[in-house]
């Protein structure tokens, strides 16, 4: 392992003798069914599904999927909500021999349509609720589709029909689909870790959405390190009571490793949820009674601890360990967090890192922190300017990766590939700088970074400053184009319910803690922040209005 150049004693907390097993993703599967046959594997709004029962599922899918004349490497599109549908059909097609291409399937017509043609998709999996926009661009591409209706696999609400759903000729419904095949034999499909399993689409709003390329062992070695890192959060419960609620996308890469396959790798009852609404969060958290695991991104912490319900629930004895990721946890947030007597971590990661990559010790976390380089990974900060030359302690620069979890590369994109990796090394676009002991904090996106007159400005650090003001539950900072500064500091807000406040009454607050360059010029109130599917705030989407509006 190389020594990181702003750390000396820190190779005790990464052994270099750890080596990733090197075996096809879905034996995560197979190895759960054969220890805990009988625990559910799945909860979706109280109805179950034994490991046992979901490996028999997951066999007749992919058994029936080679019938349909899927082989290996072909891309079968996913494209479902968080339901028990959804990991029957990721264990299937990749027990099938072929590639998963992740889908959120709220896309508009154009963006589907890019990553199913860049792709070159075969068949394509979803639901009803998506079904208008589907079958228009399946007809347009000649792709075969498999359907389901969500509510499908919640007893008592009964199972719909390929008639129900109005499918056209050659199309599949999903259950009718499982339920023809009663072929159980493991496919005997060869897999190697090299072979890819999942092209997981980056956001589609900085441009041309990119398809990261991860093969199993990515997808593997992912798993393993989010489970052994975390070992602490589980060391105290037994396999036979751990559970994970699973709430962020599955679709979305930081949900599908840090939710679902970690849910495979510790046995866990995965408690489905394929919508984060405040109110059935809360009540499946009391139905549940205690969740092990809670993955999370901060705007679901931000709506779970200020809901007036919280503080009645004992949340402290209900949920044993947030993970936070997607997005920077500002230092309030987490002192709120601490005051309930939840124990948390935050750690970052991406889609080109299959959403592993640095993240908090849990028995050691420092507020602020993302936290340091997980087991097997590399990480350098380099200067902003050419990315070449490293920074020295405290300097900001960008995170550049190396490991087991970074992906191959784009898919059918060699020119992005080229930018980003070079000798293994992925430039991640994240500006850092690390502490003494080696912990990294994120400072902003490369391309977030707010230049006004001359000086450079990271909006995370405007961010949490406005976190701070009593009265604000969200918020967030961008450029936006000025004539004499090139680009001023805009905050957007969102005030905690039933609050009032002013521009002047915000820019004041901040005077207080920023230097006076850094202060925002303009504030604008909003009832909500655009948000990713993940939860994630989207600053671009914010920019191109304010710079839209300058064009008219």
């Amino acid at each position: 392992m190389q020594t990181r150049p702003w750390q000396k004693n820190y190779d005790y907390l990464v052994p270099t003798t750890i080596r990733f097993p090197r075996f096809p993703v879905q034996n995560f599967l197979h190895l759960a069914a054969s220890q805990f046959p009988f625990k559910a594997a799945t909860d979706f709004y109280g109805s179950e599904m034994t490991f046992t029962q979901l490996r028999t599922q997951v066999l007749r899918m992919a058994n029936a999927m080679i019938e349909l004349g899927v082989q290996k490497g072909d891309r079968i599109g996913l494209a479902l909500p968080n339901c028990p549908q959804y990991i029957i059909s990721y264990y299937a097609i990749l027990s099938a021999g072929a590639i998963v291409v992740n889908m959120n399937p709220l896309y508009t017509h154009d963006e589907l349509k890019f990553m199913l043609e860049n792709t070159g998709v075969k068949i394509l999996v979803t639901f009803d609720g998506a079904l208008a926009t589907m079958r228009s661009l399946a007809n347009k591409l000649d792709i075969k589709l498999v359907v389901t209706r969500v509510t499908d696999y919640i007893t008592g609400l009964g199972v719909s029909t390929a008639k129900d759903l109005e499918l056209d000729e050659g199309w599949q419904h999903f259950s009718e689909l499982i339920e023809g095949c009663t072929n159980t034999r493991l496919p005997r499909v060869r897999l190697t870790p090299s072979d890819p399993a999942l092209i997981q689409f980056t956001g589609g709003t900085t441009g041309i959405p990119k398809g990261a390329l991860l093969t199993h062992g990515n997808v593997v070695a992912a798993a393993l390190q989010c489970s052994m890192w975390g070992n602490s959060i589980t060391a105290f419960v037994p396999y036979e009571k751990r559970n994970v609620l699973g709430i962020l996308p599955y679709f979305h890469i930081y949900g599908n490793t840090v939710a679902m396959n970690w849910g495979m790798v510790n046995a866990a009852t995965q408690v489905l949820m394929p919508r984060f609404e405040i109110d059935e969060v809360l009540g499946t958290i009391k139905r549940v009674d205690q969740i092990t695991f809670f993955p999370v991104v901060p705007t679901m912490i931000t709506a779970i601890i200020n809901h007036p319900k919280a503080g009645e629930m004992n949340m402290d004895q209900r949920l044993r360990f947030f993970n936070s990721g997607g997005a920077p946890l500002p230092a309030e947030l987490i002192h709120q967090v601490k005051d309930l007597g939840i124990y948390y971590g935050e750690g970052w990661g991406m889609s080109e890192t299959t959403s592993m990559g640095i993240s908090n010790p849990i028995m050691s976390c420092r507020t602020g922190a993302i936290g340091v380089p997980i087991m097997e990974n590399d990480v350098r900060l380099v200067d902003v300017e050419n990315g070449a030359e490293a920074v020295k302690p405290g300097e900001p620069g960008e995170i550049l990766i190396k490991g087991p979890s970074i992906m191959q590369g784009y898919w059918n994109n060699p020119e992005e590939t080229k930018n980003q990796l070079t000798d293994g090394w992925l430039h991640t676009g994240d500006i850092g700088q690390a502490d003494e002991d080696g912990y990294i904090y994120i400072v902003d996106r490369k391309n977030d970074m707010i230049i006004a007159g001359g000086f450079n400005i990271y909006p995370r650090e405007v961010d949490d400053v406005l976190y701070q003001h009593p009265k604000i539950a969200e918020a967030v900072t961008v450029g936006v184009p000025h004539d004499y500064r090139g680009e001023t500091v805009k905050a957007f807000v969102v005030l905690k319910p039933g609050e009032k406040a002013t521009d002047a009454e915000v820019i004041d607050f901040c005077r207080t803690k920023l230097a006076a360059y850094k202060v925002p010029k303009l504030v604008e109130f909003r009832e909500s922040i655009p948000k990713s599917a993940v939860g994630k705030i989207l600053r671009k989407i914010l920019k191109e209005e304010e710079i839209s509006k300058l064009k008219k």
